[in-house]
């Protein structure tokens, strides 16, 4: 996969020659030597010296002489410790070394001044800064405008992974193995995995339908879609047509009740155009077994818009990582509060539980609508899928849950990213928003889940990675047409049976070894028919009766004409506290959906069924280990949540090989003393990354444990000096910080 290839040197050095690896492919177009990476931001102790490179794919700093760490904590196969992808460059600025002036780079812009600073801010919201004190004046400016120019592409296929990807799967071909890596996960490009999941989800009133193959009916769907049995495909083509892009009623998930969740484009013209809605309706409604009404969910009315949320984020991010911390916990926590992202994350998990009432308790089906049907319906379907259905808590129906309703739906990832950054007003991170809620939900219920806070992390990461299909395109058939357009370019030969193929982030071999997989395993998850969780034995997970009536109160909600009302969606604080109740008991006044909220939360929740998310703002956090993973004053060495991971994983991988022990077994001596026949599995064979200590070994945590496990945070934040107290001086104090929060302990 790599050349390790030493770059010719254009000076006479006398420091040890240093290496860089490079990609299938990549090809170095600028670099800068004796520049200096800042790491502390008080002095420049710790700072590295080194090589400044610019790829046709990265930004790879080669330090010089490295200074001796431990075995790194997640080794990335694509990108090394100092290496930065040039699609995860946010912003390219540069200082004037005489009067501090700051200049933000572009593809076209010149540079009349001889840079002393370079810093560089980052998509996964590092700040990377380097210093040019005994660089060339000339050298240091080529290397800046070099990766300006080409961290702006001005077309898609100049990105990285078309000719990494295009020519390595022509690779493939010639040699006659499989380039999606033998994943497991549907696709849902072809019939078969659409037929398979209607029948997982029992959606017997359901059919595939073939009418967009080609995508002659909507450019923005995938080639096959799922449309109620009673409906013929004329009577789908001639109805598609009355929708935003023909975006038809696309079938999402069936309930075993019957009700099916649905989402919908608008009307191109809502007042001339109510019929095919009427018609679709009728048709989702002799879907339903029990004939049972359809709700509209309206969610252009319901939650913020995709500007409110890219608004939202960026005062998150400043806050986190540009600004310095305040002296105060209670400042700091409440400019977070005031940013809105917490704010937003609870409205679209109380909406997606509203979704989910209507579903599992009144037993209708529900219509997500949208005006394109890509951006919020893709959040809020996902979310209630993931409430409903635990298959799609397990690693693999996680990745085949965003694969159907994010990536064949049609999210647009090339816009909503800004890969080209051509279009700062479409930019918006709906999907980090999406990935933000499923984390509340593994914090809220960690044995639910098979994959951990780290794997989220790393999928969020992968954005920012040009080498996968997942999040590089705005629709299937966009990939399909410029991996068309490239295959005829780069004059690959192509025919019936094969096409040029984009691999999908899913193959997570092509970014880490088997052993850092590992980190993506939840030692906690309990897998289906569980008993002793389902039984509510683990108390970890209980709740007390007065814990559980007052989380969540969804108050009931009108709708008319299947559309809620819009004043009715913005919820202050202080009106969710005032819901509360001294009395916790049933009252006279309860509405069925109150009523059917307080019901679920007064058992032991079921790992292996329906999760309810509890959405109070004492509940929803701020997610630290995506957003302050960077931030040196905020890691704590050997605590944090990696901490309980270490100790759950040992004890996971000691009863895994007490069990393979049990397994080898062979019998019993004449004397009636067991024989074991072994010492059970290879160490390197369990799916923990952590093992079980041997007798011997110290019982303390690893060094390289802490609360940015598995990620590093030196050298990946680079601020100036700041005045004030630490926050690392009121952490313990501070809720949001607690490693683990037993929900039993919560008070209010």
């Amino acid at each position: 996969m790599f050349s390790g290839k030493p770059v010719k040197a254009t000076f006479k050095c006398y420091l040890p020659p240093a290496q860089v690896c490079l990609a299938f492919r990549e090809i170095i177009v600028n670099e800068a030597n004796f520049v200096r990476k800042c790491i502390s931001p008080d002095n420049g102790q710790d700072d590295l010296w080194g090589r400044l490179i610019c790829t046709n794919f990265k930004v790879s700093f080669i330090p010089q002489e490295p200074p001796p760490k431990q075995k790194a904590q997640l080794s990335h196969l694509l990108l090394g410790q100092h290496d930065i992808s040039l699609t995860c460059l946010e912003q390219v600025v540069t200082v004037n070394d005489t009067r501090g002036k700051r200049k933000v780079l572009g593809s076209n812009k010149k540079l009349k001044f001889n840079p002393a600073e370079l810093i560089l801010y980052c998509k996964d919201l590092r700040v990377i800064r380097f210093c040019f004190d005994e660089a060339g004046p000339e050298s240091a400016k080529k290397v800046c405008l070099a990766i300006a120019h080409y961290s702006h592409p001005a077309d898609l296929h100049l990105l990285f992974g078309f000719e990494y990807q295009g020519l390595r799967y022509h690779e493939y071909k010639v040699n006659g193995s499989d380039p999606k890596g033998g994943t497991q996960i549907p696709f849902f490009d072809r019939p078969s995995d659409w037929d398979r999941e209607i029948k997982r989800t029992g959606a017997s009133e359901w059919r595939v339908c073939s009418i967009n193959e080609e995508y002659v009916i909507s450019h923005s769907l995938p080639e096959y879609i799922v449309v109620p049995v009673s409906l013929t495909d004329q009577e789908v083509k001639q109805y598609s047509t009355s929708f935003s892009d023909g975006r038809v009623a696309l079938w999402c998930w069936n309930h075993r009740n019957g009700s099916a969740l649905v989402r919908m484009a608008g009307l191109k013209d809502p007042l001339a155009q109510k019929k095919p809605v009427e018609k679709i309706l009728t048709a989702i409604t002799k879907s339903h077994r029990q004939r049972q009404e359809v709700i509209l969910s309206d969610l252009d009315k319901s939650l913020p818009n995709i500007q409110d949320i890219q608004s939202a984020f960026v005062k998150a991010r400043q806050i986190c990582t540009l600004d310095p911390f305040e002296e105060s916990e209670e400042r700091w926590l409440s400019a977070i509060e005031n940013s809105r992202w917490l704010e937003y994350i609870r409205m679209f998990l109380k909406h997606s539980a509203e979704v989910v009432y209507n579903l599992e308790g009144r037993n209708v089906s529900v219509v997500l609508l949208e005006e394109e049907d890509r951006d919020l319906n893709c959040v809020v379907s996902s979310l209630v899928q993931l409430m409903l259905d635990p298959h799609y808590r397990s690693l693999n129906g996680f990745q085949s849950l965003v694969q159907k309703e994010w990536v064949m739906a049609g999210h647009r990832f090339l816009d909503r990213c800004n890969h080209l950054k051509k279009n700062d007003n479409k930019e918006s991170p709906l999907f980090t928003l999406f990935l933000d809620c499923v984390w509340q939900m593994t914090n809220q219920y960690p044995a639910a889940f098979e994959f951990t806070e780290a794997y989220l992390t790393v999928l969020s990461d992968s954005m920012w990675i040009p080498l996968f299909s997942t999040f590089l395109f705005n629709s299937s058939k966009q990939c399909t047409d410029l991996l068309q357009e490239f295959a005829k370019n780069k004059a690959i030969p192509q025919d019936e049976n094969h096409a040029v193929f984009f691999p999908p982030v899913w193959n997570w071999s092509q970014q880490f070894s088997s052993r850092d997989q590992t980190l993506f395993n939840n030692p906690m998850y309990v897998g289906k028919g569980a008993a002793c969780v389902q039984n509510g034995e683990v108390k970890t997970f209980q709740r007390t009766k007065k814990a559980f009536s007052s989380t969540m109160r969804i108050p009931s909600t009108s709708h008319r004409n299947g559309v809620r009302a819009e004043e009715e969606h913005f919820h202050r604080r202080g009106s969710l506290v005032s819901e509360l109740k001294a009395d916790f008991s049933p009252v006279k006044d309860e509405s069925p959906s109150e009523r059917f909220f307080r019901d679920w939360f007064s058992r032991p929740a079921d790992q292996q069924g329906l999760l309810i998310p509890l959405v109070l703002p004492s509940h929803v956090v701020l997610w630290k280990l995506f957003f302050l993973r960077w931030v040196p004053e905020a890691c704590i060495p050997h605590g944090g949540p990696a901490t309980v991971y270490h100790k759950v994983s040992q004890l996971v991988d000691e009863i895994e090989t007490l069990q393979s022990k049990l397994r080898q077994y062979k019998g019993a001596s004449p004397r009636g003393t067991p024989v074991p026949s072994s010492s059970g599995p290879p160490k390197d064979q369990t799916r923990m990354y952590f093992k079980a200590t041997s007798p011997g070994d110290s019982p303390t945590s690893p060094d390289i444990l802490n609360s940015s496990f598995p990620f590093s945070p030196v050298g990946n934040l680079c601020r100036r000096s700041v005045q004030g107290t630490p926050i690392s001086k009121f952490l313990n104090g501070a809720k949001t910080w607690l490693s683990t929060e037993t929900l039993s302990n919560d008070t209010f």
